[in-house]
């Protein structure tokens, strides 16, 4: 199959594009800068040149293609909300371009939130919570499955870990840190967050792109919930600072989502996809040092 990714060069994408491509998939990635067609030449993919408002480009290579990977966001041209205008035209660009096709679909959201319950992939998203122009994305992208695409949406955990994790929840943790003097947590720090290791989520795009039914919404969650006061004490260890409570305001804008409790589980990737996590857990890859270097 030829596969169509937006969003290669990044973090996740970089796992994708290699997972597909040793599954005998040929790969054609997105690539707005000279880094970006670096990152995707270098695993072995073609590249097309753009951006996610470059919807021509979006159109084209998705009808030449025989299916898509959507991992891509834009948070350069003016902040989150600017990112889902720009997130939402272009999805609407890919389901037009397959409409009718029957290709596969594979788009990216978070996991649903339940506070003080573990969410699965069988509960409606919460729209009213800080990313919940994502969940009304994603429900687009479920829908497309009545204009002829095989659509699926994988929902990712708050954290998505792995060696090279440089901008996701525990590199921010770190990082204040390291300015701060202590490994913080907010409130009592029994808040859960659910977590994947980035291999992990990359061999469930490809078994969805391979055989999801469309209209199928998945979590790619290998953690159930692991503590934020957990993963501050282990961060606290290898930093040799005190371990204590902090103002959200110490992660900015990311402070109401980080005091959420959000445990999540992915009943229906195992029993669809026969999908279960294989890599490291969050505090095990945590303890392996490689967030530190």
């Amino acid at each position: 199959m030829r596969v169509f990714v937006a969003g290669a060069s990044g973090w996740i994408g970089s796992a994708v594009v290699p997972e597909l491509l040793a599954h005998g998939h040929q790969v054609v990635g997105l690539a707005r800068s000279d880094r970006s067609a670096d990152v995707i030449t270098t695993a072995g993919a073609e590249v097309v040149r753009g951006t996610l408002e470059d919807l021509d480009v979006l159109r084209t290579t998705a009808t030449t293609s025989d299916g898509v990977v959507h991992l891509g966001f834009s948070l350069d041209s003016g902040g989150f909300d600017e990112g889902i205008r720009i997130d939402a035209a272009a999805t609407d660009a890919l389901i037009g371009a397959l409409a009718g096709s029957y290709k596969p679909f594979i788009a990216t959201s978070g996991t649903s939130v339940l506070p003080g319950q573990v969410s699965t992939e069988r509960d409606a998203p919460d729209l009213t919570n800080p990313v919940a122009g994502r969940f009304r994305i994603a429900e687009t992208v479920l829908a497309a499955g009545a204009q002829g695409v095989r659509s699926a949406v994988v929902g990712m955990p708050r954290s998505v870990h792995g060696d090279g994790d440089r901008f996701g929840f525990v590199p921010i943790m770190i990082a204040a840190a390291r300015e701060h003097g202590v490994s913080g947590y907010l409130g009592d720090g029994t808040q859960r967050w659910p977590a994947v290791h980035v291999r992990d989520a990359a061999r469930l795009y490809r078994l969805a792109l391979d055989g999801a039914p469309a209209g199928t919404r998945l979590h790619a969650v290998g953690d159930e919930g692991v503590r934020m006061l957990d993963i501050a004490e282990a961060i606290g260890r290898h930093l040799a600072l005190p371990v204590e409570p902090v103002d959200p305001e110490v992660y900015g804008f990311l402070g109401g989502v980080f005091a959420m409790d959000q445990p999540s589980a992915a009943p229906v990737a195992h029993e669809l996809l026969g999908w279960s996590a294989e890599e490291p857990g969050l505090l095990e890859d945590i303890e392996a040092g490689h967030y530190f270097r």
